[in-house]
């Protein structure tokens, strides 16, 4: 089927990106439909466990992305107080020679850049800035899109990769229901230099505290540090990247937590914090030629750090799925047969984790050492990652 098919993928984000250069890949006429007339990712971090860079490698982008990101030696939890460390995995050679790949943490900006710039290589003249699509169409052969500029395109197909507050998914599925989830979420990158010693060790943190957790870990070889912090909140609605908080409230909401946690937060020039929202997860994510990924079908809490990776997997995986396929029909029934189940563990996942960092437990001495002993002990950190970082998108049943 990949032998003159015309897909056009809506939105150049990081799955859109990856979906783009799998189906280029496989021979597909890919064109990619972005609505900012600039390309720029926001200043933040990620983290990208093996099953995500597997695809990425398989893309060819490997050492590219190792150049620019950090290895982490592990991850570990601290308790918010008094810091005490427990560890929660080895990222080392552990991540290599279990699962085939290392850990990487790195700079979204960096993850882009580098996916932007392969597309661009390998389809010159096939991004197009600055077509916001508003409708689209479809029949029994095209899919009609329809651009704020008043411009339109005709494709075999469509992917909606517009992320989480998709024109794709209402067009398909209509307006979804998004409810608040009681977290407010802050965000900030920080230079290394000048920080204590401590707060620059090559290592993920993710400190725990009764209602509310921290994720600090290295960018960029350890330039950077990257700074999340979530805390219980019914105040705040707005659901953007792009608002900026104060120093003094994001201090506040992290009141009487370690003197680490507060050097990081006075770092920040200025923190940025949006509403972390919920959606029902989705039994089905095609209509017809058209189809969706990432989080336009299964946005989740970020407490897995496998939200971007399950939009990485989900564009190898359709890609495989239309390459493997006659009919379109067929290549997005195989496609949902292989991400539905699995995206929806992801987010019911992310959710219970929610519970376990932000536990009224930890709010008291005698009993949050056993309480982190006993849920991070090692064979249950193995039943909550293992199954994540195993799963090899490029072999799955499709």
């Amino acid at each position: 089927m990949t032998d003159n098919l015309s897909v056009a993928v809506c939105g150049a984000g990081l799955g859109g990106l990856t979906a783009a250069l799998a189906l280029q890949q496989r021979g597909v006429d890919v064109t990619l439909y972005e609505q900012t007339r600039q390309l720029s990712e926001v200043g933040a971090g990620l983290q990208l466990s093996a099953n995500a860079i597997r695809v990425l490698d398989s893309l060819g982008l490997f050492d590219a992305l190792d150049r620019v990101a950090s290895r982490p030696a592990g991850k570990r939890v601290r308790l918010w107080d008094s810091g005490k460390t427990w560890p929660l995995f080895d990222l080392g050679g552990e991540s290599q020679e279990r699962f085939g790949f290392p850990y990487l943490m790195i700079h979204r900006a960096d993850l882009h850049d580098t996916l932007r710039s392969e597309f661009e290589r390998r389809a010159p003249g096939r991004l197009r800035l600055g077509h916001r699509l508003e409708s689209f169409r479809q029949d029994n052969d095209t899919v009609t899109m329809n651009f704020a500029d008043g411009s339109t395109a005709v494709h075999d197909a469509m992917v909606g990769a517009d992320g989480v507050h998709s024109v794709v998914r209402s067009g398909l599925f209509g307006p979804s229901d998004p409810k608040f989830s009681g977290c407010v979420a802050w965000r900030g990158v920080v230079p290394a230099a000048g920080l204590r010693d401590e707060l620059r060790v090559p290592y993920g943190t993710n400190w725990i505290g009764p209602h509310g957790h921290v994720i600090q870990y290295p960018l960029r070889g350890g330039e950077l540090i990257n700074f999340v912090g979530i805390v219980e909140r019914d105040d705040w609605s707005v659901e953007s990247w792009n608002i900026g908080g104060t120093t003094e409230e994001l201090t506040n909401d992290f009141d009487g937590w370690h003197p680490d946690v507060r050097s990081l937060i006075r770092a920040i020039d200025t923190p940025m914090k949006w509403a972390l929202n919920l959606r029902s997860t989705m039994p089905s994510w095609s209509q017809g030629r058209v189809t969706l990924l990432g989080d336009a079908c299964h946005p989740t809490l970020p407490f897995l750090a496998q939200g971007a990776c399950m939009a990485i997997e989900d564009g190898v995986v359709l890609a495989r799925a239309i390459d493997a396929h006659d009919r379109l029909e067929d290549a997005h029934a195989a496609y949902e047969e292989a991400r539905i189940e699995r995206t929806t563990a992801v987010v019911t996942g992310s959710a219970d984790n929610a519970d376990r960092f932000h536990n009224p437990l930890l709010a008291d001495p005698a009993r949050a050492e056993e309480y982190v002993s006993e849920q991070w002990a090692s064979t249950r950190v193995s039943g909550r990652y293992d199954w994540l970082f195993e799963y090899d998108a490029l072999s799955v049943p499709i």
